[in-house]
């Protein structure tokens, strides 16, 4: 069914058995793909007994929420609003939901883990175009520096990283196009691929794990034959299985 919390919109799939369980939360990317992303996600919930949540982040209302909501209103702040509203009713279980996102959905969906880990109990981000770097000396988004347009944003490094996850990637995620940010410096820092990025990524987080003594969080996975489009992901590459396994069975 589709429904309004406060300003964010979503779908909610739900079986009776998995009703009152845990949380299988998924984002879209920026060409808002809410609808492709529930039909794919919907058998994978019933599967394993979760509640499926699939967020609209609207244009107009969400310009920003890639990077959690500099302008106008926090998106990480709608999802928790949200999580509490689908908590209260009884919908969902108390609890850390586990987070899937797909291009600027992986965006989101990584810098939510970053920011409010203790909501997330694991998170599989897909191909996102750029990433946040566990780096307090540059300002969020780039780092987990103190962000002008969003104070309100802490970021705590021994916490972030204990939250499992996994960064996957097609091994033909190497175009460069309009919906890839890019910069020199940024280039610079992170690659010039989605490719390159998420092993940026992924190496960035091992150093700041081991650098704290604690175990690397993320996995980094390669989807063979598959580009970047979400379908392609899907149908050919198996992006949903390999979610699934991710987050619901592979151990601490």
């Amino acid at each position: 069914m589709n429904a309004v919390a406060a300003e964010l919109a979503f779908t909610l799939h739900a079986s009776p058995a998995a009703r009152g369980g845990r949380c299988l939360v998924a984002v879209h990317g920026i060409s808002r793909n809410d609808a492709e992303i529930a039909e794919e996600f919907a058998p994978l919930a019933d599967r394993y007994d979760s509640v499926l949540v699939v967020p609209r982040f609207d244009a107009h209302a969400f310009p920003d929420y890639q990077r959690l909501g500099r302008r106008g209103p926090a998106a990480d702040r709608a999802l928790q609003r949200l999580l509490d509203r689908l908590i209260a009713q009884g919908t969902i279980a108390p609890g850390k939901v586990f987070l899937f996102g797909h291009s600027g959905g992986a965006q989101f969906v990584h810098r939510f883990a970053m920011a409010h880990p203790a909501r997330v109990a694991r998170y599989v981000a897909s191909a996102a175009g750029w990433y946040t770097l566990p780096d307090p000396e540059l300002a969020f988004p780039f780092g987990i520096g103190a962000c002008a347009e969003r104070p309100d944003l802490a970021f705590r490094p021994e916490a972030f990283l204990a939250v499992p996850g996994q960064v996957l990637v097609g091994a033909r995620d190497v175009r460069t196009g309009p919906s890839l940010r890019r910069s020199g410096t940024l280039d610079a820092a992170q690659g010039t691929t989605r490719l390159q990025r998420a092993r940026h990524f992924v190496a960035a987080m091992e150093q700041a794990a081991a650098a704290r003594g604690m175990a690397a969080p993320l996995r980094l996975a390669t989807v063979a034959d598959a580009a970047h489009r979400f379908s392609g992901l899907a149908r050919r590459g198996g992006i949903v299985a390999l979610a699934g396994a991710a987050l619901f069975e592979t151990q601490p």
